[in-house]
């Protein structure tokens, strides 16, 4: 009876302290989660990245983090996005992973079945761009015709490479509204146009020999060397039923390398690509 005692009294004490003192770990202190070997520890100064995060998709949030968070681009464009999901991803790049990013948003659409919320507010659908760096002239616009759903685009102006540089980041419409992209894909050139240095990602739900992606072929050529439209064949695919649909288009801007990586938490793949500015 008495070591029961001394047990019960010591369990009491013990609870005491930590009620008092709190736990040996500050509340404050950052999660951390194991990143594949040869991951980057740090924002990688030159990188650009562009995923359609799949929306709707009942993935986490956490998962989606750690995605980006291998890759630890300078600035990634994100396409199917929520805003409270881009908030949150943000939130945990850097509180698990020490990676503090800025963001904008283009949202085309206010979904409840889409973002969730209440149905008097519901949550922002679009694009959204993250960045290291400050961005200003934020420029957000609709496309005319969005086709089955609205689509439009966001540009920022930010600093890659050590250099400020345009960026664009879009979605056009769904695979088999050809006409419809064609109109999109001659709004955006015209805006990218005027850019002597322009980074241009997103969705364009269009193989490279689509005849709708011709302006935006006139004014730059992918990250990927090999994939242009004489050569569609050569480009590596970004989604899940092997199509090439995601591009990083770049105007004046060398690119390094370029890689695609596929993800378990999305339909498309991560494409990403390390620049040079230096050389255009």
């Amino acid at each position: 009876m008495l070591n029961t005692g001394a047990r019960w009294l010591a369990g009491v004490v013990t609870v005491l302290c930590v009620v008092l003192v709190g736990p040996s770990v500050p509340a404050d202190a950052p999660a951390t989660r194991t990143l594949p070997a040869g991951a980057a520890r740090d924002v990688v100064a030159n990188r650009v990245m562009t995923w359609n995060i799949c929306n709707p998709c009942d993935e986490s949030n956490v998962d989606r983090a750690a995605a980006i968070a291998a890759f630890a681009p300078q600035v990634v464009g994100l396409q199917e996005a929520c805003t409270r999901d881009v908030d949150r991803i943000r939130d945990d790049l850097e509180s698990r992973y020490g990676l503090v990013y800025h963001v904008e948003y283009g949202m085309v659409l206010r979904s409840w079945a889409r973002c969730g919320g209440v149905p008097w507010n519901p949550g922002g659908y679009g694009e959204a761009i993250l960045s290291a760096a400050p961005m200003t002239d934020r420029v957000h616009a609709e496309y005319p015709d969005g086709g089955s759903e609205d689509r439009g685009y966001v540009a920022v102006t930010t600093v890659v490479d050590g250099r400020p540089v345009r960026v664009f980041n879009t979605h056009l419409a769904e695979r088999r509204q050809e006409e419809v992209r064609a109109d999109q894909a001659r709004v955006l050139a015209a805006k990218v146009a005027p850019y002597e240095h322009a980074v241009v990602l997103g969705d364009f739900n269009a193989r490279a020999d689509a005849a709708e992606l011709a302006p935006l072929w006139s004014l730059a050529a992918d990250a990927d060397p090999r994939c242009r439209p004489t050569d569609a064949d050569a480009c590596e695919p970004t989604t899940d039923w092997y199509s090439r649909f995601d591009y990083v288009f770049l105007r004046g801007v060398t690119a390094l390398t370029h890689g695609v990586r596929p993800t378990p938490v999305s339909d498309h793949h991560l494409l990403h690509a390390d620049l040079d500015l230096d050389r255009a």
